[in-house]
């Protein structure tokens, strides 16, 4: 069976049918893009007989009855939605009702096709076409109501006249072309209808299909459908706060701010966030369509009830107060601008939290502020929005539903961030993560929020880093330069041209335009030390600290200062981080001791490796050592989570870490973390909490697994190995097994 019908459709039968209302033009695509040409182009082509493609609907189940919602002339759901042909369609349109169109830059503009009646030539209206007498500057007039062709045919063929002969065949030929453009709205499409019961996957897929250009959808986009065809006024406020957010207010209240100009996409994962409870579009759009699992079909009852959610959140939402008074969250953690954003999405999601701990459980502003600025510091740091941000968040989601009070909401939202920054982040994490020349690094930014909190001063200079980094100032040059502590040009003629390692973040300092100027590519023993003498002691120890710089730092090898100033950056952003959090304390809901794991022997949750990469009978390194830790990391993930111990041997004996002949814990951490970058994939980094900790005189690696976001499958060379923890045992599954279980286990 087919999911189309086909069917012929007048152009102006498609005009009446849009001015009733029973074809909706939804922005499914984006807000209309072409071309003024490209409209000349379609007008020439219909005139000419030419084939102009086929029209794609959707029956949207409306019922063609009147609205409860909305407050335009349209008062009707519509029956059917543009999925393919909206560029055309609109065109149509705005051409032949002399409508506005709304450009990407949220401009309203009428466009203007005039016609030659004589060359049968169409253009685009410009100042010298509207003073020349032989074309038709706007062709809209041609069906506007009570206009009368005749008339109108004489007055033409007047008017030419005063400026040129008029034959008898000009005359006729005139005559037959205006009838004949009039008589473009009978020209008929061919439109295919898609059912009612077709899902939005499937509507996805036919697009891309038939139209390999323009933009594929995606779930925002259908989302966005449905907001106009059963809620328009939802959609139209969204857009209209994202426009609002993008330009600089004129002295009265608007959502515009310097940390992020949010699409109406964006702005619509808050309203779901906050309304339903979800951050995975796909499930969204099944829950508003109102449909039944069971049957397929939509129940507009529950439809409703969804869209009640959704417009007593959007509220929430698009508050001013609201907003601005999350965006302060920022400002409290140090941030200061979009130059220092890494994520949009963490900002909104962090907004959703935000007005889940005001509106669901009722705490006061000044505490809600607080807390979400700890956990967007956390967050943005972490880059735990980064990947899979969907899945991350609906776990997020998961953990502050169903709370006793706002107490418990903020002790939750503090316990994760406690859980996500331990010890060992700080001290082998985060200076991992500096290890970097990215210059959007969200380790970066933390350090550079860092200083701002901190209060700290630029480097060697009496202003403040805050006072030099205002974003709504801009001038020519900026007025903090990132500068190289160890300038490029000393470096590469010490022979180091690899960029990368140049423009490490550790080798950057902020400091102001003019003193980055004079100091040019001398080197830093020949720069800083006469800069150095002119602080005194104490102010010396204080500058260096914030900046962290190490003693006599001018005089080190190049590489030992980058790996001992990026330790001291972590602790300076650790400092800043104790700074915001204040007197807090919030103990996380520990995870058993090591101790306690031995003693409880391997179970489903706990197992014990001997080593991580050393085969203890032949004494040298071994593969399947690697494969049997990875192995187990996979099936903890794919099941409830789990720890490995490494340096335990099966009995429970601690053999400590020292078995693999690493030069240092560090060597390893970054080994193990290598691995699981190449093997399982960095996407699952943020759900594996690696530490050490001394054990019955030894040393043991921890890797504790969180349950993971999705399948995850370990590369055996050639291979892609799934593997499960159920029992003491890991065990593989292959084929079917494999998507039964993912399917049961993720959907």
């Amino acid at each position: 069976m087919t999911i189309f019908s086909p069917s012929s459709a007048p152009i102006v039968t498609l005009i009446e049918d849009i001015d009733r209302g029973k074809i909706g033009l939804p922005e499914l695509q984006r807000p209309f893009v072409w071309p003024n040409v490209n409209v000349r182009d379609l007008f020439d082509s219909l005139y000419r007989g030419y084939p102009a493609g086929f029209l794609l609907f959707w029956k949207t189940g409306g019922d063609g009855m009147l609205k409860s919602i909305g407050t335009g002339a349209k008062q009707f759901v519509p029956e059917l939605a543009i999925v393919d042909g909206q560029q055309r369609l609109t065109s149509l349109y705005a051409v032949i009702k002399g409508a506005e169109v709304l450009r990407a830059n949220f401009r309203k503009e009428r466009i203007e096709i005039a016609f030659n009646p004589l060359s049968e030539r169409f253009d685009v209206a410009d100042a010298a076409i509207r003073k020349d007498r032989s074309y038709i500057s706007n062709i809209s007039k041609l069906w506007e109501p009570g206009f009368d062709l005749f008339d109108y045919q004489d007055e033409f063929i007047k008017h030419l006249s005063e400026i040129r002969e008029i034959s008898r065949d000009d005359h006729r030929k005139i005559n037959k072309s205006l009838h004949k453009l009039r008589d473009l709205t009978s020209y008929s499409f061919t439109a295919l209808t898609l059912n009612a019961s077709v899902d939005e996957q499937t509507i996805a897929e036919v697009f891309v299909r038939i139209n390999g250009k323009g933009k594929p959808l995606n779930q925002a986009d259908f989302i966005m459908t449905l907001m106009s065809v059963f809620w328009e006024d939802g959609r139209v406020a969204l857009e209209a706060f994202s426009h609002k957010a993008a330009m600089p207010s004129d002295g009265q209240s608007s959502p515009f701010n310097h940390f992020i100009k949010p699409s109406p996409d964006r702005m619509l994962r808050a309203t779901v966030g906050l309304a339903l409870k979800r951050a995975r579009l796909e499930n969204v759009y099944s829950a508003l369509r109102g449909r039944d699992p069971t049957t397929g079909l939509d129940n507009p009852e529950k439809r409703e009830g969804q869209f009640a959610l959704m417009r007593e959140a959007q509220q929430a939402v698009l508050n001013l107060t609201n907003w601005h008074h999350f965006l302060d969250a920022l400002k409290l953690a140090g941030y200061r601008g979009q130059k220092m954003v890494s994520s949009e999405v963490a900002i909104i999601y962090c907004y959703v939290l935000y007005l889940i701990g005001i509106r669901d459980y009722g705490i006061d502003r000044t505490t809600v502020r607080q807390v979400i600025a700890e956990f967007y510091f956390m967050a943005a740091m972490t880059g735990r929005y980064t990947n899979s941000s969907e899945t991350r968040f609906d776990a997020d989601l998961s953990m502050v539903r169903g709370l006793a009070d706002g107490a418990a909401f903020v002790a939750r939202l503090r316990e994760i961030c406690v859980i996500t920054l331990t010890g060992d982040y700080w001290e082998i994490t985060l200076p991992g993560q500096l290890a970097t020349s990215a210059a959007r690094s969200p380790s970066l930014f933390a350090y550079q929020a860092a200083l701002i909190k901190l209060d700290a001063p630029v480097l060697f200079s009496p202003m403040k880093v805050a006072e030099m980094v205002d974003p709504a100032v801009k001038g020519s040059k900026a007025s903090l330069e990132q500068h190289h502590l160890f300038p490029r040009g000393y470096l590469e003629d010490q022979g180091v041209k690899d960029l990368k390692l140049i423009n490490q973040i550790a080798n950057f300092a902020p400091i102001e335009w003019p003193d980055n100027i004079k100091i040019g590519k001398q080197a830093p023993a020949g720069y800083v030390p006469a800069l150095d003498a002119q602080l005194p002691g104490d102010e010396r120890n204080y500058l260096y600290h914030l900046h962290a710089l190490p003693h006599l730092w001018w005089e080190m090898p190049y590489e030992d200062f980058l790996v001992a100033r990026r330790l001291r950056m972590a602790q300076v952003v650790r400092d800043a981080w104790k700074k915001l959090v204040g007197d807090t304390k919030v103990e996380a809901a520990a995870p058993a001791n090591i101790a306690d794991l031995i003693a409880g022997g391997e179970t489903g949750a706990v197992e014990f490796k001997s080593t991580l990469r050393t085969n203890l009978h032949t004494g040298q390194p071994d593969e399947k050592m690697h494969l049997s830790a990875l192995k187990t990391i996979a099936g903890f993930l794919n099941a409830k989570g789990g720890t490995l111990l490494i340096g335990v041997t099966d009995s429970g004996e601690v053999l400590g870490v020292e078995a693999d002949g690493f030069p240092n814990e560090d060597k390893m951490g970054l080994h193990l973390v290598n691995l699981i970058k190449d093997r399982i994939g960095d996407v699952f980094l943020p759900y594996i909490h690696p530490h050490f900790e001394d054990q019955d005189g030894g040393r043991v690696l921890a890797v504790r697994c969180e349950r993971g976001p999705k399948a995850a499958f370990v590369k055996d060379g050639n291979q892609q190995r799934f593997f499960v923890r159920g029992g003491n045992a890991t065990t593989e599954l292959m084929g079917t097994s494999i998507t039964d279980y993912v399917k049961q286990r993720y959907h």
